[in-house]
């Protein structure tokens, strides 16, 4: 039991991480509103901007706010930490 509940938490955030990495790549193709496409990109943006909108101000207080946007890393990088912290936290109450 506890192993499936780890592993639907390490799906649920690698999905996660997918889906931010797909944002990263669609932005750089998609320029018209218009096609599925774009349908698909616009419900990606809307999963993934609760967690990159706070990267983005954290990277603009150090003054790292510019035409490339490094959110993405940082969201990817602060996912994989929680993810292993539940994980852990997870394993330490249950054995």
């Amino acid at each position: 039991m506890i192993y499936v509940l780890i592993n639907a938490i390490n799906t649920f955030f690698q999905i996660l991480v997918y889906l931010i990495l797909a944002r990263a790549v669609l932005s750089w193709f998609i320029r018209a509103p218009y096609g599925s496409v774009y349908k698909i990109y616009v419900m990606i943006m809307q999963i993934t901007e609760p967690m990159l909108a706070p990267c983005r101000n954290i990277l603009a207080r150090f003054g790292l706010a510019g035409t490339i946007d490094f959110s993405p890393i940082l969201a990817i990088i602060g996912l994989s930490v929680i993810n292993s912290i539940l994980v852990n936290i997870i394993r330490i109450f249950i054995f």
